[in-house]
């Protein structure tokens, strides 16, 4: 069955004193097109979470954001510079003696100046955070699986419901063109009576003759056998489990290619207008297959 490549899905876990929060947003794109977002100190898992997404997701624009929030405070850490703190209280003892202040020099005083007391985050292994971090990616690939396959249904419903209405249509053309030698013949034989204005006599023989080869010329049974083929080719890739955007894509360009011949062929008014009515279902689901993976 097909699947849509818009989709979107979130997770959240947490990894000791961290909660993550995964999240993936599918769109569509003709190729496939993976960007990871993560904090400072997981880069280094980028080309793995890759890897893991590209064993899921074959086609489409993904894009997956990883956020860390810490619970607790264990992850900062705390340094005190005592050296910064003695050379700035020897400085201010020197300033209160100029100055001959007799205030003393509190704690705070000194802890006010930049760099005495810096906070930095420890240090994080990014090995340590892969086994729960590829869980919490998997069960939001789990959701985008799930929502793809949601709008593939709806999709699927569609393009198969175009796919009969072309098979309609076609079958109309089959029918009416086993009549297209007889109204070629009626045709050239109106014309060149028109043109002898019964000054030559019109040879019946001949006549036929060249009715046979316009109508041999204006043959379109094979185009139609062609489009028929082509028509169940795309009902049996819809209902494959393989990734069927490219294939479909493909093959609505034979159909296409099919039916311009065929309108090229037809000199027949109304099913010229049959052919207008197959060309535009097939605009249609050239649309509908972009958002195909």
């Amino acid at each position: 069955m097909i699947k849509s490549m818009t989709a979107f899905g979130r997770s959240e876990t947490k990894l000791d004193n961290r909660a993550i929060t995964v999240e993936i947003r599918s769109l569509n794109h003709r190729y496939r097109d993976i960007v990871v977002r993560l904090p400072r100190y997981l880069i280094a898992l980028e080309d793995r979470i890759k890897k893991l997404i590209g064993a899921r997701v074959f086609r489409g624009s993904i894009e997956l954001t990883v956020d860390v929030k810490h619970d607790t405070e264990s992850n900062i850490d705390l340094r005190l510079n005592v050296p910064l703190a003695e050379s700035y209280y020897s400085l201010l003892k020197k300033l209160k003696e100029a100055l001959k202040v007799e205030e003393p020099i509190s704690l705070d005083t000194i802890l006010a100046y930049e760099g005495i007391v810096s906070a930095e985050n420890v240090e994080i292994d990014p090995d340590q955070f892969w086994d729960g971090l590829s869980l919490c990616i998997g069960e939001a690939l789990d959701t985008v699986e799930e929502m793809k396959r949601t709008e593939g249904i709806a999709l699927c419903k569609d393009l198969l419901e175009r796919i009969s209405g072309i098979e309609e249509r076609l079958n109309k053309i089959r029918e009416q063109s086993s009549s297209l030698s007889l109204m070629y013949y009626n045709r050239l034989k109106e014309r060149v009576v028109k043109l002898a204005a019964d000054v030559v006599k019109v040879d019946p023989n001949r006549l036929a003759q060249e009715a046979a080869f316009l109508a041999d010329k204006s043959d379109i049974s094979e185009e139609i056998v062609r489009l028929s083929s082509h028509l169940r080719q795309f009902r049996s890739i819809i209902d494959s489990e393989e990734p069927s955007g490219r294939p479909l894509n493909f093959l609505l360009q034979e159909m296409n290619r099919e039916s311009n011949t065929i309108g090229s062929k037809i000199g027949d008014a109304e099913l010229s207008q049959v052919v207008v009515g197959i060309k535009s279902e097939l605009e249609k689901i050239r649309e509908q297959v972009q958002n195909v993976e």
